[in-house]
């Protein structure tokens, strides 16, 4: 049977919660699909790009971005339970750092030149590091490791991380989706025209690539432009 191939750019960061969910969801949407065959691209963001190099605690930071420990606790149980119908067990808890995850979209923007299931998977196995296990993942060991696990060359992705190889272009990514309108993520970009904005259920994701791949099945789709800047 022909599938449909259509492209999902997923702009994210991975210290967003919103983000593993999102994630997950996909998944779960684009399975549900025979007729269309999803590729998808991970795309960075940064929540933050103000946080040093070396990550803030946590706990501080949230508290000053909050403001208060009742609205933190509500969001997270809200998170945790949400999280739980996809298969996530978030534990806020055992997180002890906020890190800045320039470092990560540079190791997620290698993994994009061996294949997409690996980037894929090099994306989840940080949201899991993260929020799952409580590691830091701006720790260059922790992304070393979860390079490997993903299927990366450990050695190869050890000796870039160490220099700044590729930093310039992840923060020009970035802009470029900034200047595409978008200002919080997930964002999910097909086909490089049509956004869904946030973590929506897998049935409006799943509606969405319905559409679009139907349009495109029609020839309706205008030429579109590659929100990638590689």
């Amino acid at each position: 049977m022909y599938r449909i191939p259509l492209i999902i750019d997923v702009v994210s960061d991975v210290v967003c919660p919103w983000c593993y969910l999102g994630g997950k969801r996909l998944e779960a949407a684009a399975a549900g699909i025979d007729d269309v065959e999803v590729h998808v691209r991970w795309r960075p963001f940064q929540l933050d790009p103000a946080i040093p190099p070396e990550g803030t605690d946590r706990r501080e930071y949230m508290r000053n971005k909050f403001g208060d420990e009742d609205r933190l606790r509500a969001a997270h149980e809200r998170l945790v339970s949400l999280g739980a119908a996809e298969g996530i067990s978030f534990d806020f808890d055992a997180i002890k750092v906020s890190p800045n995850t320039l470092d990560a979209h540079r190791v997620i923007r290698w993994a994009g030149t061996y294949g997409e299931e690996v980037q894929t998977r090099l994306v989840g196995e940080m949201f899991s590091r993260y929020f799952e296990r409580g590691e830091n993942t701006g720790d260059r060991h922790v992304l070393a490791e979860a390079a490997g696990a993903a299927g990366m060359d450990v050695p190869v992705v050890e000796t870039l991380l160490a220099t700044d190889a590729d930093a310039d272009a992840v923060r020009a990514e970035i802009a470029t989706a900034s200047r595409m309108g978008i200002t919080g993520v997930p964002c999910f970009l097909l086909e490089g025209r049509y956004a869904v904005m946030g973590a929506q259920e897998s049935a409006v994701l799943a509606d969405a690539i319905r559409q679009v791949a139907s349009a495109k099945a029609r020839g309706e789709l205008d030429e579109p432009e590659d929100p990638s800047v590689a």
